[in-house]
């Protein structure tokens, strides 16, 4: 077994030195004001599916501290994600302008998962700066959107902001402090520290608080499932480059946590995610990978397996994408054009 290194690349460490900050640093009021002088407009959007319990608190939490109370963001959408629950109406009567994944993509191949509601959200809105919040969040905090806005809004030279945090897991019996990010430590930075190195020093790259500016968000595509994070990295340090991106520590994010089973699947779409960007490097062969099936076990009940005494579940972890926002736009122009 190795031993653990205590140093990093120059250049993640360079970059981890200029690009990393603090939510505290910026008050709603000095960003507020930094904002009137530029004169971008602000979106809020959050992707929610069946999250009635907690998407009220966060949307009456923006609005009441960051639209009423201080003028800062100007939109707050609420992506209803096909939810089969009162996420809808629970986000109306809390402030937010609802709009339904399918309605913003009417016309279009129906995408499950989530990246297809945030490319919706991007299509809803008209921000120049847009942040997406996560609706399972507990203990919501305005600090969560004024941290990944602060950068934004204050240097220029700064397209993209990740939000990372302390990530408690709850038990029923107790609470480890940092255990709650268990997809990033066992597949998302092993892949970024063995692929994309320049990446590594993102404390949470599967953080669903980020931020950024329009005009770059929408020169990349999203993909449909839970790789939509990774990808965006990827693709974001392709077109901006990594001294464009920025990280800010949020402070502590409580959220429901998924089953181990649900880990599993999304960590099969973060793989199926890096091999498409890996076969655009030309370090795999095939643009499609062999497989988009995820098998696993669980303890057998009445369709257990014989000698096995368990059952198999078979789950379609494939993934697809949305095109560029701004592609899409122009190909709609150039078709009415044409028509």
């Amino acid at each position: 077994m190795g031993y653990a290194r205590t140093a990093v690349a120059p250049t993640v460490a360079d970059w981890t030195a200029r690009r990393t900050g603090t939510a505290g640093r910026w008050t709603p009021w000095e960003l507020a004001m930094a904002k009137a002088r530029t004169g971008r407009q602000v979106s809020v959007v959050l992707p929610a599916r069946n999250e009635e319990a907690t998407v009220g608190a966060i949307v009456e939490s923006i609005v009441g501290n960051l639209v009423d109370r201080v003028p800062l963001v100007d939109d707050v959408v609420v992506v209803d994600s096909r939810s089969d629950d009162s996420t809808a109406a629970v986000a109306a009567a809390a402030g937010a302008r609802v709009v339904g994944q399918d309605e913003m993509t009417r016309g279009l191949p129906r995408l499950e998962g989530k990246g297809d509601a945030l490319w919706a959200g991007l299509a809803a809105t008209d921000g120049d700066l847009i942040a997406f919040v996560d609706a399972d969040l507990r203990e919501f905090q305005p600090a969560f959107v004024t941290g990944l806005l602060g950068p934004l809004l204050t240097d220029e030279s700064v397209s993209f902001v990740k939000g990372f945090y302390h990530r408690p897991l709850v038990r029923s019996s107790d609470v480890e402090a940092d255990a709650g990010g268990r997809v990033t430590e066992i597949m998302a930075r092993p892949l970024f520290n063995l692929f994309w190195p320049d990446l590594s020093g993102f404390v949470q790259p599967l953080a669903g608080e980020y931020a950024g500016r329009r005009d770059v968000l929408e020169q990349i595509p999203f993909v449909s499932g839970y790789g939509v994070e990774t990808a965006m990295l990827i693709d974001l340090l392709d077109v901006c480059g990594l001294d464009s991106l920025a990280q800010v520590d949020l402070g502590e994010r409580r959220h429901r946590h998924q089953s181990t089973e649900a880990l599993g699947r999304m960590s099969a779409q973060i793989l199926l995610t890096a091999w498409s960007r890996l076969y655009r490097k030309g370090w795999v062969i095939s643009e499609r990978p062999p497989g988009g099936l995820l098998t696993q076990f669980r303890r057998g009940e009445a369709e257990a397996l014989s000698n096995l005494e368990r059952e198999i579940v078979v789950s379609d972890v494939s993934v697809q994408e949305r095109p560029p926002l701004g592609q899409h736009r122009r190909a709609l122009a150039t078709t009415a054009a044409a028509g």
